[in-house]
């Protein structure tokens, strides 16, 4: 058939062969160079940036407030972000939230990473914003009792009272396919250091261990201060947390506490 053309439309038809080899070419270069492309590596550890304060299911900045004035009080940069709507919602929107102020921070501060501490649900949008290809401008992620594998109060409100339940609700049960996914392979991506902080007396997210993180620090209050009483809610605002949030967000690595750093840390 070809044989059979016309030296003019042989001419045509090499010319467009030529570019689909070409652009076949380009295809595979690029698919090769992203496919290549190597994941983010650790951030550097010693010089802390600012720090980014999520909220928990809800949005209501309240409860980090108390939080934010002793980080502030201790020359840290804070930001606390405001969740969209009513903090109920899609908590991957959240996470866009959260974005949007670590870029913010990092605009008005030239800093390099930020550190994110998430408290509650504010801790699952965190892992959603470093999951999302953020992993190489967090210097550390510290979570404060937050359900990352889901808690049985949204199970049961899932079950009992569905039409009470919004999306963030049911994004944070045991079974959903968010925390499925969040949870599927490595819950820690290399990029930030890791701590997860919780109370072994938490109402709210029970079981409390489902704080837990594969690959980070996992520290429980009570680890520290044995006798300490400390609820779901206290957490952000109890003196004795606040001081050893500040001593995981210092600079350098992640620090292994435990009962003989109870008095120094006021507990």
């Amino acid at each position: 058939m070809f044989a059979a053309l016309s030296p003019a439309r042989r001419r045509v038809v090499l010319a467009f062969l030529a570019l689909v080899v070409l652009a076949a070419g380009v295809l595979v270069v690029a698919l090769m160079s992203r496919t290549s492309a190597p994941a983010a590596g650790p951030v550097a550890q010693e010089r802390p940036g600012p720090v980014l304060l999520v909220p928990g299911y809800g949005g209501g900045t309240g409860p980090v407030q108390a939080l934010a004035g002793v980080l502030t009080a201790a020359g840290r940069d804070v930001t606390v972000v405001d969740l969209p709507g009513d903090g109920t919602g899609d908590l991957s929107a959240s996470a866009a939230s959260l974005g949007e102020a670590v870029d913010a921070a990092l605009a008005r501060t030239g800093a390099d990473s930020v550190d994110v501490v998430g408290y509650s649900a504010g801790g699952v949008v965190a892992r959603l914003w470093v999951a999302d290809g953020n992993a190489d401008v967090v210097r550390r992620v510290l979570t404060l009792g937050s359900p990352h594998h889901g808690t049985s109060l949204a199970d049961l409100a899932g079950e009992l009272a569905p039409g009470q339940c919004p999306l963030g609700c049911q994004q944070l049960a045991s079974d959903s396919d968010l925390l499925a996914g969040l949870n599927d392979g490595d819950e820690t991506p290399e990029g930030p250091t890791w701590v997860s902080l919780w109370t072994t007396q938490d109402e709210t997210v029970t079981p409390p261990d489902s704080a837990r993180l594969d690959g980070a620090l996992n520290l429980t209050v009570q680890s520290v201060c044995a006798d300490a009483r400390v609820g779901h809610g206290d957490l952000p605002r109890n003196p004795l947390v606040q001081q050893i949030v500040l001593a995981e967000l210092a600079a350098g690595g992640p620090v292994e506490l435990g009962p003989v750093d109870c008095a120094r840390l006021g507990g």
